[in-house]
């Protein structure tokens, strides 16, 4: 049987919401929490629980580690979730383990030496989208896969951008980059070849390298501070 569950290390408000969004996309999920106080099972409905520390190997062995699919560290505690997101991925191979950041001056140690492929920072993802909403014509980054150098790149098109009014299909895209959906009056367009770029479109985009996303930049008439 494949792995399909999803474990979060932490029932506070940040993992039941967590929790109540992947049951709603029809996912298996295990929440583990040792504080007594914040088990409650009527607040998730669906949801298995599990009370015990994460960060203790046995813990992880009781709820099944090696079934899951992803692990999600959402403690409110950047040791714990450093140390839960080692635990999954060295010594039960997690594919996926998504870690939460709550003090950005810790973000550096949520890489790959620590299990880390997804780092989630909320105070950076505020100024990200506070970059985007005030940024028009300029790529901001919104986040930074931390599995490898591959980002999640946004852009606002301009009237003066070199691409509005033309098809997908006949740019010329950088290698390592592909354009992920294209949002344009409140709804969400799936690029395709006869997809045809429009003054306004917010382009959201993923470049694998610094340099593709500097060339994305270029192509999509970022200003030059911002490409």
């Amino acid at each position: 049987m494949g792995r399909r569950v999803v474990t979060i290390a932490g029932a506070g408000k940040v993992g039941r919401s967590i929790a109540a969004e992947l049951l709603e996309n029809g996912r298996e999920v295990l929440l583990i929490e040792r504080d007594q106080q914040k088990i409650r099972p009527e607040a998730v409905p669906g949801a298995r629980w599990l009370r015990a520390d994460a960060c203790e190997l046995s813990s992880l062995e009781t709820a099944g580690l090696a079934e899951c699919a992803v692990m999600v560290a959402a403690t409110g505690d950047d040791k714990v979730n450093l140390v839960v997101s080692l635990l999954a991925k060295t010594e039960f191979g997690v594919p996926r383990v998504v870690a939460r950041v709550n003090h950005p001056k810790n973000e550096w140690l949520f890489t790959e030496a620590w299990g880390v492929d997804v780092a989630v920072s909320a105070p950076r993802m505020l100024t990200a989208l506070v970059e985007e909403a005030v940024s028009v014509g300029d790529l901001v980054r919104l986040m930074k896969f931390r599995q490898s150098d591959a980002s999640l790149v946004e852009l606002t098109l301009t009237e003066d951008s070199p691409v509005a009014g033309q098809p997908i299909g006949e740019l010329s895209l950088p290698t390592d980059a592909a354009l992920v959906v294209i949002l344009r009056d409140g709804q969400a367009v799936v690029p395709s070849p006869d997809s045809t770029l429009e003054t306004g479109d917010e382009v959201l985009a993923v470049a694998v390298t610094p340099e593709a996303e500097e060339a994305l930049g270029r192509l999509l008439g970022a200003s030059p501070a911002s490409a």
